[in-house]
């Protein structure tokens, strides 16, 4: 019998929380995988947590203070994250890996990706960029890619992207006036621009990989 993962969604009092939880567990179920996906901001839960999740919505400053704001909140992600506990950031939860954002002012970042988040320069193309674009990315190249094809599309939006990046983090991109960083993975962490729990098949695909990605790659 499968052992039963616990997943943690990270909750800071932000947005989006509930839709990735069932996005979790509806791509746990795709894999026949048993889980127990919790919202939580609990330091204690979280350390006996099997893989963590941060979704992300609103600015950058915002969603950091919010996490500041919870007791112990940051000092136990970042004990968990150099344990090798996989975790994943979604959209600002993404952004929010870099090393600072500089929406409304600058705000350090957790630092575990080279990189600072800026206006996206769309050269003339609306903001936010709102809605489905493909994503181009070598085909296999990292486990949470397996089984999705380049040129599938997810779901963005979002006015800021990661600059300045390590062109080794980033496993996949979009185009929007610029190559805007869609995927970054650096070691245990993972982040997607774009939100996996709105993008349908391809969102639940990268889910069910995160959920069985062997943290030991590369």
């Amino acid at each position: 019998m499968k052992q039963t993962q616990n997943i943690i969604v990270i909750d800071y009092n932000g947005g989006n929380l509930a839709s990735a939880q069932r996005a979790l567990i509806a791509a746990a179920q795709t894999i026949n995988l048993p889980v127990h996906v919790q919202i939580s901001n609990n330091p204690q839960q979280i350390m006996n947590a099997d893989r963590l999740v941060l979704p992300g919505q609103g600015a950058f400053a915002d969603c950091m203070d919010g996490l500041k704001r919870i007791p112990l909140l940051l000092e136990t992600l970042e004990k968990k994250i150099l344990q090798g506990t996989p975790f994943l950031g979604i959209c600002v939860g993404m952004q929010l890996m870099a090393e600072q954002g500089l929406e409304h002012h600058t705000t350090q970042g957790f630092g575990w990706v080279k990189g600072t988040i800026k206006k996206i320069n769309s050269h003339g193309l609306p903001l936010p960029q709102m809605g489905w674009n493909e994503l181009n990315f070598i085909e296999n190249s990292h486990p949470v890619l397996q089984g999705i094809k380049p040129k599938d599309h997810a779901y963005f939006v979002h006015s800021y992207a990661l600059y300045d990046a390590d062109p080794h983090d980033i496993i996949a991109s979009t185009e929007y006036g610029i190559t805007v960083p869609a995927i970054i993975a650096q070691k245990n962490v993972i982040g997607t621009q774009f939100h996996v729990e709105k993008s349908q098949q391809v969102g639940l695909h990268l889910l069910a990989n995160f959920l069985k990605w062997n943290t030991s790659f590369p």
